[in-house]
């Protein structure tokens, strides 16, 4: 009978087997820790998503119902469609309580609309996932990818590896897993060192059992058709022990050159996920600008009608209706046609956001809808959570949208008059002087125009050499001096015409007295803090007016908040955070105009008016903002192509270096075993050596060498006649009385040299570098060491007479 016969039929004596492994208890229970590791670690790429204890049943549960299905297949040889039927099955009836609980009764048994649910996120959840705030914890049914991901990693991955006959494929389900956790998961990287080199490590040792096993199962298979090892149990336990070890060497070294570039050289990029590049469904800039509407608020019907009840306010707290980062002489909005900013960016708000280092005081706010309208949602500080109540809390709840980096909040539905929410979130304290303050790092986009007034009047409120808070400071003081507030809208209210345009701006600042509302005061002093440096955005929303009595004034009692509370404010991002600063003159009376003199007054030619300081000096107290319109100067595009090309050349070269390292170090490895034996200091350690080099090769070439064999059975297995030829030159030199000479040993490591070549001449290029990488011979040399050297003198000769 054939080789090929009598191992198959050893295989079939020995049960169910894969390439000749066994399925036994061993088999299956090695490959089902594996899987598991390698699960438990690449779910931890989806953790930052969910953040949520019912995430962690999910992943068990569905890890034990997949190892069922799998094992089940592998035992009793299910078809492939038997499978995929089973997978669905357990889909079905496990998907409510594990990936829709809100939807299962005591959390256990489906509900019809659970199965609904469940069926439609089957297709629609991806995107909801991607377009949501993170973490999502268990909100309606958006841990259904995560039920699908490692429900198929499972079921595939412990299939492919008790079935196929490449079980080490099974080891790329988890690898997928993983990279869909990172795919579908935030920009910013959780542990991406710890858990990469993890999975890594456990998918290595996976493939190496893989390894171990196989090898197990040929040398018991090997010792089924030859009787004459002369080989002991514990030195086949002792080579394979030492193959794995070595193995494992080369793997903590190429861990250790991994961990070491991403420690020394991090990556300081937001990662590329779908979640950057996914269009959010919510565009601020489809709406008109809020504070066009300023006006509105005031007419007369609705300054004084209520437009919401709020309770929970603190003495002076104050609404925001919406933050404004972009100004293009016409309107300020949130972003533009030609610049988005990070206030542009609305994503869904499914449980809560943790807003632990905001350095502020809690607020929970609980809100009625009377006469407002409109998508954007009225809130204090940065948000953690909201709740919605009525008849439409649902149809609200799923429509709202929100910016953590604005506090800006909207429901696609808009609001109406019976709506409800409870809010709860963190105002930030304001700053005890703004004198203090630094220009802090946030990009805004920048002003498309700064009128000349603005300019003008900037100059005289500041003094050039002043630190950035001082002359901050000093520009607020001098608006609140020269302002005086107006709306124009009442009989007894001198003219001011609304809108904040530029020529509006412009009107501001030249009309005497200066006549405004907050609408163009916020707008200025936005316009002005830029110009000294500061991020500086414009904020709508309502002051409610202080209500009388200390239960409403500490926000325990229901205020109400009318047209006429509508307001504008900045906020200033410093070295400390957002400030918010309040740029509007208090409520006073208004001088008379002077009236206008049509006359012509002839003037001494003599009286020169004086001249103005110089703005430009404006920017030496505090740096320029970095904007996206005022980039550096650009290099030279050659230069720049070849840094960008040398850049990615040298972490391409990095990287190949860190992939390729273990195998340099397996060849040199080689390299240095065959200069050790070629080096022996005696001839006959020399031929000995120049033997086990030829029977190393023969092995990495893919020859079995059965266990035991002499060197005349073991050269009749390599094709030609200078095998033999060699074979009878070494077991002559080793069993003559006389000791040979150099010469001979010379002769014997010429002939091995030959070999190797001629091995090689007969394969393709992909076998020669798979056996200069080989590790089957690295590990042969159970019970001694792989270079030995001549017994001493009357000891007789080596052990193991002719064997290699």
């Amino acid at each position: 009978m054939s080789a090929r016969g009598m191992r198959t039929g050893g295989a079939r004596r020995g049960g169910m087997a894969v390439r000749g492994i066994r399925l036994d208890w061993r088999f299956i229970v090695g490959n089902t820790v594996g899987l598991l590791l390698a699960t438990l670690i690449a779910s931890a790429s989806l953790w930052p998503a969910y953040q949520s204890r019912e995430f962690i049943v999910l992943v068990g549960v569905t890890f034990g119902l997949g190892t069922v299905v799998a094992i089940l297949g592998a035992l009793f040889r299910w078809g492939t469609w038997l499978v995929a039927l089973s997978t669905v099955g357990v889909y079905l009836l496990a998907g409510v309580p594990l990936a829709v609980p809100g939807r299962a009764v005591r959390g256990i048994l489906p509900t019809p609309d659970g199965l609904l649910d469940l069926l439609a996120a089957t297709a629609l959840s991806w995107k909801q996932l991607v377009t949501i705030v993170l973490p999502v914890g268990s909100y309606q049914a958006l841990l259904v990818p995560a039920f699908i991901l490692v429900l198929l990693s499972t079921v595939i991955g412990l299939s492919v590896a008790l079935r196929a006959p490449v079980g080490e494929l099974g080891t790329l389900a988890p690898a997928i897993l993983f990279v869909s956790g990172i795919v579908l998961g935030p920009t910013v990287a959780t542990m991406p060192i710890g858990t990469g080199l993890g999975l890594f490590v456990v998918l290595l040792f996976w493939l190496l059992w893989f390894r171990w096993m196989r090898r197990r199962s040929g040398v018991r298979l090997a010792l089924q058709q030859s009787r004459r090892s002369t080989a002991s149990s514990s030195d086949r336990r002792l080579a394979a022990a030492r193959g794995l070890v070595s193995a494992a060497v080369i793997v903590a070294v190429a861990i250790a050159a991994g961990t070491g570039a991403a420690v020394v050289l991090p990556a300081d990029v937001p990662r590329d996920v779908l979640r950057a590049r996914v269009q959010q469904p919510f565009d601020p800039r489809a709406y008109p600008s809020p504070l066009s509407e300023f006006r509105g608020y005031l007419q007369a019907g609705r300054a004084d009608a209520v437009l919401l009840e709020v309770t929970g306010l603190p003495s002076g707290g104050r609404l925001r209706l919406a933050t404004l980062d972009s100004y293009d002489g016409i309107v300020y909005s949130v972003g533009s046609d030609q610049v988005s900013s990070a206030s542009g960016s609305f994503t869904r708000l499914p449980d809560r956001l943790d807003q632990s280092l905001v350095d502020g005081d809690p607020a929970t706010l609980t809100v009625t809808v009377e006469g407002y309208t409109g998508v954007w949602v009225p809130g204090a500080g940065q948000l953690e959570r909201i709740t919605f109540n009525g008849p439409t809390r649902i149809l609200r709840s799923d429509s709202f949208y929100y910016n953590d980096n604005s506090g800006m909040a909207a429901v696609l539905t808009g609001l109406v008059r019976g709506d409800g929410y409870q809010s709860v979130g963190v105002i930030p304290r304001s700053p005890d002087s703004l004198a203090d303050l630094r220009p802090g790092s946030a990009m805004l986009p920048a002003p498309a125009v700064l009128p000349d007034e603005v300019e003008q009047a900037l100059a005289r409120y500041v003094q050039a050499g002043d630190p950035p808070g001082v002359q901050l400071q000093a520009m607020l003081d001098g608006l609140k001096t020269d302002g005086y507030i107006s709306h124009g809208i009442l009989p007894d209210e001198p003219a001011s015409r609304s809108g904040h345009g530029a020529d509006r701006i412009s009107e501001l600042f030249t009309d005497q007295p200066m006549l405004g509302d907050a609408e163009q005061y916020a707008v200025a002093a936005a316009l002005m803090a830029r110009r000294l440096g500061f991020p500086a955005r414009v904020v709508i929303g309502f002051v409610p007016q202080a209500a009388a009595g200390a239960e409403a004034a500490s926000g325990a009692e229901a205020v109400p908040v009318v047209g006429s509370d509508i307001s504008a404010w900045i906020e200033v991002s410093s070295t400390e955070g957002w400030a918010t600063i309040d740029p509007n003159p208090a409520v006073r009376d208004i001088p008379a105009r002077a009236p206008d003199d049509p006359s012509v007054v002839s003037r001494p030619q003599s009286v020169v008016p004086p001249a103005l300081p110089d703005p430009v000096e404006l920017r030496e107290p505090a740096p320029p903002e970095s904007t996206s319109d005022d980039p550096p100067e650009p290099l030279n595009p050659l230069l720049v192509f070849l840094l960008a090309a040398a850049t990615i050349a040298a972490w391409t070269l990095l990287g190949l270096g860190v992939l390729i390292s273990p195998l340099l170090l397996i060849a040199l490895a080689k390299a240095r075993r065959r200069q050790l034996r070629r080096t022996r200091s005696t001839p006959l350690d020399r031929i000995r050596g120049g033997w086990r080099e030829f029977t190393d090769a023969a092995v990495d070439h893919g020859i079995d060498v059965p266990v035991g064999a002499t060197r005349t059975e073991l050269a009749a297995l390599v094709p030609g006649a200078e095998p033999l030829t060699l074979a009878v030159a070494v077991d002559r030199a080793v069993f003559s009385p006389e000791r040979p000479g150099n010469a001979a040993a010379e002769d014997v490591w010429t002939a091995v040299t030959d070999l190797r070549r001629s091995l090689n001449a007969g394969s393709r290029r992909t076998d020669r570098l798979r056996a200069l990488v080989s590790l089957r011979s690295l590990g042969r040399y159970a019970g001694g060491a792989s270079v030995r050297r001549t017994a001493p003198s009357g000891s007789g000769p080596a052990p193991g007479g002719a064997r290699p």
